[in-house]
């Protein structure tokens, strides 16, 4: 019976007053302005750490210049001649061991593999897809050469890029007995043409150091 009374008591109550009766809804709490503020100062750090870290990804993932530095060298033909880089941007092979266009730098730009750059002009030695020698102000895929050491310690360069269709054969630098640089498919690995000797110097113009092998 006591039950009973009070639940008639209860439901005569939410007659009377049925907005008391109804359930409250939790209310937000509202920050105060200085509060906040550091709210939104929080927010805002928030945000730009993740753009910094979203800029740091791209820097990591584009691709490295090579390095602008690397071992001056000259690089002796096994027909006698040295390589050369004119100011004109024009190669061939020259006798004169004095000629301060004959230095190049040899930068590792991959596993063996190097780029060919005159210590004067900056300028990169390339093959394009015909086969020809050009120089190049900028580094390219054209100016990647594989290194590769043939008998009795004569270094080969090849193109990365190019080589024959059918048998495969790679591209080389090389120079003629008449001291003219030829296209790299017409140069055999065997031949005299594709043999460098590369004379290691202390620096640009300084004494030579010694070289691979013999001539």
């Amino acid at each position: 019976m006591a039950a009973l009374a009070s639940s008639l008591i209860r439901q005569k109550r939410e007659i009377r007053d049925p907005v008391a009766s109804r359930p409250v809804a939790p209310q937000r709490k509202v920050c105060p302005r200085g509060t906040k503020s550091l709210c939104q100062k929080q927010l805002l750090i928030l945000i730009s750490k993740v753009r910094l870290c979203g800029g740091r990804k791209g820097r990591l993932e584009k691709t490295p210049e090579p390095q602008l530095k690397g071992i001056v060298t000259k690089l002796l033909c096994r027909h006698g001649f040295y390589l050369c880089m004119h100011p004109d941007g024009s190669i061939d092979g020259t006798k004169e061991d004095t000629n301060n266009f004959t230095l190049f730098n040899l930068i590792p730009v991959g596993l063996r593999v190097v780029a060919i750059q005159g210590t004067k002009s900056g300028q990169y030695i390339a093959m394009n897809a015909e086969g020809y020698l050009y120089t190049s102000a900028h580094f390219t895929a054209e100016c990647r050469f594989k290194e590769c050491v043939f008998e009795n310690y004569y270094v080969m360069y090849s193109s990365t890029l190019y080589r024959q269709r059918e048998s495969g054969r790679s591209w080389y630098l090389g120079i003629n007995k008449e001291g003219q640089v030829m296209k790299g498919n017409r140069v055999k690995k065997t031949k005299a043409a594709a043999h460098f000797v590369p004379k290691l110097l202390e620096g640009e113009g300084g004494c030579e150091q010694g070289q691979r092998g013999g001539g």
